[in-house]
């Protein structure tokens, strides 16, 4: 016989903290923020018997916080309303609040729940956006992701981030494993693990599979594994060396570097391995390719000109041209959703730091300030930029916004991170 528990509010504030307090991966830390933020009250999301839910209220405003756009407005020692009819706009007026999110959630028959929230404008007193979600409680923190989704884009006009992802590669002892993650660090899912190195992920446009290179066969070889049944197949196994993969917008294609003709050259190929085609030519060493959001151009790194610079060709061949300028080392590009800014690693005054490079009138500026950056990856609404960078002796991921003032540190005690890439 089965039976439908109903869980008590109490109950339910209990089970909701438990799942809350799963293994979490990395700690955040962030520095700065935009100069003009907007002040907004996370109001704590209450059950039905009025108990606050701070943990589902957490995550929310903690990836609110962490867009560096949106400061968090102290709710303590004030009435905190559920619904419309509860709310004292003058209150949250008085309290410098611009917008505010209310919640509930209920337990549901069969082990579900009902999340609903509004967000709300305190200045013109009104409704933005009210939502209401059944979810199982495997659902919490991408519940959670998505609300902070929807207050953000409502608020600042540009797609959330906080529901996608991010992968990399993590070395503890002499142990490699490539992980993916929601875009916080947290809920961290292994996908390869191996004594050999691993580097070099990408997520295909979809977000269903990954492509990356692995040493476990002594030798550099490109996979594509899938993201939902575990399955890989080694798509650019050739003699010499097979590396830096790159997805093609159609998914149907990657950029590789592969050296079986000749130093390390570019080349296509389809994802099962088949079709391959030589892309670029000469003695030089070209590597680190990415494609254009429109796929008809591939920006790579290449030392022709006699120092790591950056450079483009046509995905259908041609000549290559350069188009970095400022400094003499100049690596890594990764190339912004609207296909108008690079993001690279250059080295400025003996420090290696992530750049940006505007592709239409060729200015550069850094980004960062620390020392050691590698692997720039661009978020997928164009605002912030994924990269590993070494902090006490050790990798740790970090992302920094395009103005340069928001910068967040993604770090697991004892492990080393490195290689990162944002899927879409």
């Amino acid at each position: 016989m089965m039976r439908t528990l109903l869980l008590s509010p109490l109950l339910l504030l209990a089970f909701l903290s438990a799942s809350f307090s799963t293994y979490a991966a990395m700690e955040i830390q962030v520095i700065g923020g935009a100069a003009n933020k907007i002040d907004v009250a996370m109001v704590p999301f209450q059950t039905a018997a009025g108990q606050p839910m701070p943990s589902l209220t957490q995550i929310v405003g903690d990836d609110l916080t962490r867009s560096g756009q949106i400061k968090l407005v102290d709710v303590s020692g004030t009435q905190q309303p559920v619904d419309l009819a509860q709310v004292n706009y003058g209150i949250w007026r008085s309290k410098g609040a611009e917008a505010m999110v209310i919640g509930q959630v209920t337990a549901l028959p069969g082990g579900r729940f009902e999340v609903r929230f509004r967000l709300l404008d305190v200045i013109k007193q009104t409704q933005l956006a009210g939502y209401s979600y059944n979810i199982s409680a495997e659902q919490w923190r991408a519940t959670a992701h998505q609300i902070a989704d929807i207050v953000y884009e409502k608020l600042t006009g540009t797609a959330g981030i906080f529901s996608t992802r991010i992968a990399y590669v993590q070395k503890q002892g002499k142990r490699f494993e490539l992980r993916v993650a929601d875009a916080d660090g947290q809920n961290p899912k292994t996908v390869v693990r191996s004594n050999e190195p691993v580097i070099s992920p990408m997520f295909s446009p979809d977000g269903n599979r990954l492509a990356y290179v692995s040493f476990e066969d002594k030798k550099p070889v490109v996979y594509v594994q899938s993201l939902q049944d575990g399955s890989r197949r080694k798509t650019a196994a050739f003699k010499g060396s097979n590396s830096a993969p790159a997805w093609a917008p159609d998914g149907k294609r990657l950029a590789v570097v592969l050296t079986r003709d000749d130093a390390s050259q570019i080349y296509m190929i389809n994802a099962d391995g088949s079709g391959v085609t030589r892309l670029t030519r000469g003695g030089s060493i070209d590597t680190e390719p990415v494609f254009s959001p429109d796929g008809q151009m591939i920006y790579f790194t290449s030392d022709r000109g006699g120092s790591p610079q950056l450079y483009r060709v046509a995905s259908s061949g041609g000549e290559p041209k350069r188009v970095s300028f400022s400094g003499t080392y100049n690596v890594s590009p990764t190339i912004s959703p609207d296909g108008k800014l690079l993001a690279y690693i250059g080295r400025d005054e003996g420090r290696f730091r992530v750049m940006l490079l505007d592709l239409s009138s060729g200015q550069t500026r850094a980004l960062t300030d620390t020392a050691r950056d590698e692997s720039p990856s661009f978020a997928p609404n164009g605002q912030a930029v994924l990269y590993a960078t070494v902090q006490a002796g050790r990798g740790v991921l970090g992302t920094v916004s395009l103005d340069g003032k928001t910068h967040a540190r993604l770090s697991e005690s004892g492990v080393d991170a490195r290689e990162p890439a944002w899927g879409p």
